[in-house]
């Protein structure tokens, strides 16, 4: 798997490379639309992804990769049998409310601090602040994700974009490639869950259609 596939930008690509690029594509474009089928493969994707970045180095991204391996298990059960609070209703997309941005910008900000120190002392790695970021915002993008928290796609904008400059740094050329279509992949899943929430909000529920007596308003 660590063979040479083909050269890019005058750096070899391989396999391993070639095989998680496809699966990772495949995973994205199943969260867009909100295929669950697109969990199972993040599974495979990650493991891939998780050892062509121990062999470069990046053991902020390996480490989060394993992460994702373990918690798309959680991931797609939530996407089929989750549900919001104390409803009993399937999970649908939703908007964050103040108090959960909140969390959201302290637990990422609290997580970038830890593994940026972690790999700073514990580990030869280069970039630990960069990839400490990237590994902390993919960990915040992907517990929202599998909460169908529509600001995930804005979580994974910035990781992106994060990662597109931090693996063309270390000559991973395809894969950052590749977050280059995640990046537009991110803008393509913000827009389309905004328009599933701007439908479903538009769709009255069953207690509103019916009158006192249980029939229809109509």
């Amino acid at each position: 798997m660590l063979a040479t596939s083909f050269t890019l930008l005058g750096t070899a690509v391989t396999w391993l490379e070639v095989v998680a690029f496809v699966l990772a594509l495949a995973n994205i474009c199943c969260n867009v639309f909100e295929i669950h089928w697109g969990w199972p493969l993040t599974i495979v994707a990650s493991v891939l992804y998780a050892w062509l970045f121990y062999a470069s180095k990046l053991y902020g991204d390996a480490s989060v990769n394993v992460f994702f391996a373990i918690t798309a298990l959680w991931g797609w059960w939530q996407w089929l049998r989750g549900h919001r609070g104390d409803s009993t209703t399937p999970l649908t997309i939703a908007r964050l409310d103040a108090t959960g941005r909140r969390i959201v910008f302290a637990s990422w900000a609290a997580l970038w601090i830890a593994c940026a120190i972690l790999l700073r002392f514990i580990t030869d790695s280069d970039v630990p602040w960069a990839d400490g970021f990237v590994t902390a915002g993919s960990v915040v993008g992907t517990v929202m994700l599998a909460r169908k928290f529509i600001e995930n796609w804005l979580v994974w904008l910035v990781v992106n974009a994060v990662s597109v400059a931090l693996f063309t740094y270390k000559a991973l050329h395809l894969t950052a490639v590749l977050y280059v279509i995640f990046f537009a992949l991110a803008v393509w899943g913000w827009i389309g869950w905004q328009r599933r929430l701007t439908s479903s909000c538009a769709v009255p529920r069953d207690d509103e259609r019916s009158g006192p007596s249980g029939g229809s308003r109509e």
